[in-house]
C-alpha cells in the first residue's frame, strides 16, 4: 500500500488483490466521516431523525401487506 499527498487530493494505492468488498466498506467510511464532520446534529436529533424514518417505513410496509 502507498499513500501520496498532492496540493488538491491523497492517493492510496492497493494491490490489485485487494477485497472490493473491504475496499467498499472503508470508502463508504471514509465518505461517511467526510459528509459528518461538519454535522451540527445532535444525537437527540439524530434519534428522532431516526424514529421517523422507521416510522414512515413501517406505513409503506403495511399499506403492502394489508390489501
Amino acid at each position: 500500500m502507498l499513500i501520496e499527498r498532492t496540493d488538491k487530493e491523497i492517493i492510496i494505492r492497493l494491490p490489485a488483490s485487494t477485497n472490493i468488498e473491504d475496499l467498499q466498506n472503508m470508502v463508504d467510511y471514509a465518505r461517511y466521516k467526510e459528509v459528518t464532520s461538519k454535522s451540527k446534529a445532535s444525537q437527540e436529533d439524530i434519534d428522532k431523525l431516526i424514529k421517523e424514518v422507521k416510522k414512515g417505513s413501517w406505513k409503506k410496509l403495511r399499506k403492502k401487506l394489508i390489501k
